[in-house]
């Protein structure tokens, strides 16, 4: 057996899982790394400006593809930088591999140059975080870092590589490539689901999260429609099943359908799929309670860990998605029949449908016109902020085209966009940011050039920090401190990187800017000058939300 240097081992590891894409900022802690990635053309390597940039794209590759995004970056400044994206890949139950060049092993524990204790660091914020001090173990370690990431409810793994360890020329055996265990549905689970159904009087079905795919998402909807039961999805999982389906009640979250949740209010039975029932899901665990009394929970889950955490189970199923979608779509229900799921698609599709707003620039409208012009597959990518709200509540979602961080992680969307143009490259992708969020990341600009994107990108700018801002008018009215932007020429921006780009402040505007855009190839972006006090979608003023706040604490 030849003796490889550790980065040699730790490359041919990759290539064993299947590994094509990495993404990364070079640091001098990992040179052996990016020597053996020279000599290895079944791996793409691409070069960002930041590395958070980095882990959103590695993150959002993972999202796309169920098997871990992959990440590297240096030891201090890259690994706190980076932390944003294993932040994400954690609360979005998405796998990922973020690998850290560390300091030499002699040098441990002496607060070297940029030193971290990354174990200490990355334990809260990810699955597993781990640091890889002998050569011959890199192939177990990274067979157990792929294992680790998809199994159960998915998620980031963390690796620390010493700098000197990988210049170690040893002998180590590879590992095969690894297949996350599908655990399909217990028989008798299935029977007391069914059971349970047929009792219910209003059942509501939340899906999207751990481990979904297009497989659930299909398999899903064929049961749903079947049975009539009405279909919401959990926060910024729009994309679960297709939005068109003759159930789907749309999402839960910020800016809901009231009536979707009056309907989960009123609820009987709730059939959770896939979704942990988080805070943004269940409007601060109020919607849905911990506890919730007077409604049968059925939680549906691929980790045993889940089940139970915080949500009492009526009937606890762990599953693999897929697995699960399939086994019930394929069970005899005759016996169910619900008229629900038809009603409360039409009260969606009233919802989703842009109502024209007497302000300069509508942004429902913009949405509509990209709905009647747009590939109905097209990526919707965003980071966070209320400009999301827009294409949140009029956009026509099918499976597998969301990018959108669960977290709320700003800056988020430009990253994501250039992993799906690189993923996808024959699909239109969306990046949708405000101007705040879009300059957290709107360096990778650079990269989405650089590497031949052919993406869209839109920059809602109302000056301000417009989220805080809603907040800070319904607490403190018109007490404005530390929301107010100055900003650049977006455009002109743009241009500077090499993009094609154009300048909107009117709804009339925006449909010929933005054939003009598709005509053109690469990078291409419009910026929207919008007004603050056109806060959020469905017509919310900053005066309405101070009006609100003030009836609220009973002041009139």
């Amino acid at each position: 057996m030849p003796a490889r240097t550790g980065g040699r081992i730790l490359v041919d590891q990759l290539i064993a899982q299947g590994c094509d894409r990495i993404f990364t900022v070079p640091g001098e802690s990992f040179l052996a790394v990016l020597d053996a990635l020279h000599d290895t053309p079944q791996i793409e390597t691409v070069i960002c400006r930041q590395e958070g940039g980095v882990t959103f794209m590695a993150e959002a590759d993972g999202a796309m593809t169920g098997r871990p995004g992959i990440a590297f970056v240096t030891r201090g400044p890259g690994a706190t930088n980076a932390s944003i994206g294993v932040h994400v890949a954690m609360q979005d139950s998405t796998p990922m591999i973020l690998f850290i060049g560390d300091v030499a092993r002699g040098d441990r524990d002496r607060e070297g140059f940029q030193e971290v204790d990354f174990q200490a660091m990355f334990t809260p914020l990810a699955k597993w975080a781990a640091r890889i001090d002998d050569a011959r173990r890199i192939p177990e370690y990274v067979a157990r870092a792929y294992a680790t990431a998809m199994s159960g409810r998915p998620g980031p793994v963390v690796l620390a590589l010493p700098e000197d360890m990988l210049c170690d020329a040893v002998e180590a055996i590879d590992r095969p490539r690894v297949v996350p265990p599908e655990q399909a549905p217990d028989a008798e689970a299935l029977m007391t689901m069914v059971d349970l159904l047929k009792d219910a009087c209003a059942p509501i079905a939340i899906v999207g999260g751990a481990g979904w795919c297009a497989g659930a998402a299909h398999y899903f909807k064929e049961w749903a429609e079947r049975v009539g039961i009405p279909v919401a999805a959990a926060f910024r999982r729009q994309d679960a099943i297709d939005n068109d389906s003759a159930v789907w009640a749309g999402n839960l979250g910020y800016g809901p359908n009231p009536k979707l949740v009056e309907r989960v209010r009123n609820a009987d039975l709730i059939l959770a799929v896939g979704a942990r029932l988080g805070e943004a899901t269940t409007d601060g665990y109020s919607l849905i309670t911990p506890d919730h009394p007077d409604q049968i929970l059925i939680h549906v889950h691929p980790d045993p860990n889940e089940l139970n955490r915080v949500y009492r189970a009526d009937l606890a199923i762990c599953a693999d998605m897929r697995e699960f979608a399939e086994e019930a779509s394929l069970w005899e229900d005759d016996l169910l029949d619900f008229d629900a799921g038809k009603e409360a698609h039409g009260e969606w599709e009233a919802w989703n449908e842009p109502v024209p707003v007497d302000v300069q620039l509508d942004l429902g409208m913009c949405v509509k016109a990209m709905r009647e012009k747009l590939p109905a597959d097209t990526f919707i990518c965003n980071g966070a902020g209320n400009f999301s709200g827009w294409w949140h509540r009029h956009w026509r979602y099918k499976p597998g085209s969301q990018l959108a961080p669960t977290a709320g992680a700003m800056g988020y969307g430009l990253p994501a966009a250039v992993a799906a143009c690189l993923r996808h490259p024959d699909r239109q992708v969306v990046a949708l940011a405000g101007d705040g969020d879009f300059l957290m990341n709107g360096q990778e600009l650079a990269t989405a050039i650089r590497y031949g994107c052919n993406m869209l990108v839109l920059v809602i700018d109302n000056g301000a920090y417009g989220t805080i801002r809603m907040h800070q008018e319904r607490e403190y009215p018109g007490r404005v401190s530390a929301t107010t932007l100055v900003n650049p020429d977006f455009a002109a921006l743009a241009r500077a990187y090499g993009a094609w780009a154009t300048t909107v402040d009117s709804t009339d505007a925006f449909p010929a800017a933005l054939d003009e855009a598709l005509e053109q190839t690469g990078v291409r972006l419009i910026h929207f000058r919008t007004e603050v006090n056109n806060i959020a979608a469905g017509g919310l003023t900053l005066d309405k939300v101070q009006a609100l706040g003030r009836k609220a604490r009973g002041e009139g």
